[in-house]
């Protein structure tokens, strides 16, 4: 196999576009692989249009390389021939927002409409898990806005643990630090969800506000922010 694209495919419809070339394959029977129309891949390949997260695993499958490739943009493709061989180091999850963690499903359906964004995430990780970006500073110090969060509603957390949960009475899921409480009068359960700000309030789940877990921590990117340079 190539080991390189020449020229450097920097966008995601280039990769699709360097790649399905390199392999041989028209725009057609790309979509054919992938259950979509030719145009579609006209549109991923434009950059008008981004495919879904199970399109994207179809066309890396179709395309020979590793999703993580497709999706984060190295500038090397692996020499391995099954882009899902153990010896890939990612798999992509798929960022969404916290309207939409708070519909993810016991089956782990990309919520509609869900960008089509992923980020790559450890091979091991469920094919359920799913990324958020930070968006306040209720988790601070640990937490800033704009890093990205992995979680795996595969992983039952710990008290301690740091979940995605979501209360019936709102309609976007939380972010917040795992604390079971105990059995209390009624026989209940409550759970308390607590930021690591102490300036932000504790939500409970009990039987007065119902809630659920959706999902753990398993994995947090924290990106530098660079500085505006000094005149």
């Amino acid at each position: 196999m190539n080991t390189s694209i020449s020229p450097p495919a920097h966008s995601l419809g280039d990769r699709i576009r360097a790649r399905r070339d390199a392999v041989g394959l028209t725009q057609e029977k790309l979509a054919a692989k992938c259950g979509v129309s030719r145009a579609a891949v006209a549109q991923w390949e434009a950059g008008v249009t981004r495919p879904s997260l199970d399109n994207l695993v179809k066309a890396a499958d179709a395309l020979n390389v590793w999703l993580s490739w497709l999706t984060v943009g190295d500038q090397s493709l692996p020499d391995t021939p099954n882009p899902f061989a153990p010896a890939s180091p990612f798999r992509g999850v798929p960022v969404i927002d916290y309207g939409q963690a708070g519909q993810w499903g016991a089956e782990g359906a990309l919520p509609v409409g869900a960008s089509g964004d992923v980020v790559a995430a450890d091979p091991e990780i469920s094919q359920r898990a799913f990324a958020l970006v930070i968006r306040d500073n209720s988790m601070a110090p640990d937490f800033s806005e704009g890093d990205k969060i992995i979680l795996d509603p595969d992983v039952t957390p710990q008290p301690g643990d740091l979940v995605v949960a979501k209360l019936d009475s709102e309609a976007e899921a939380t972010f917040k630090k795992f604390r079971p409480r105990g059995a209390d009068g009624s026989g209940a359960s409550p759970i308390e969800l607590a930021p690591l700000n102490p300036d932000w309030p504790t939500l409970v789940i009990n039987a007065e506000n119902p809630g659920r877990i959706i999902a753990t921590l398993v994995e947090q990117r924290r990106y530098r922010r660079r500085r505006a340079l000094q005149a």
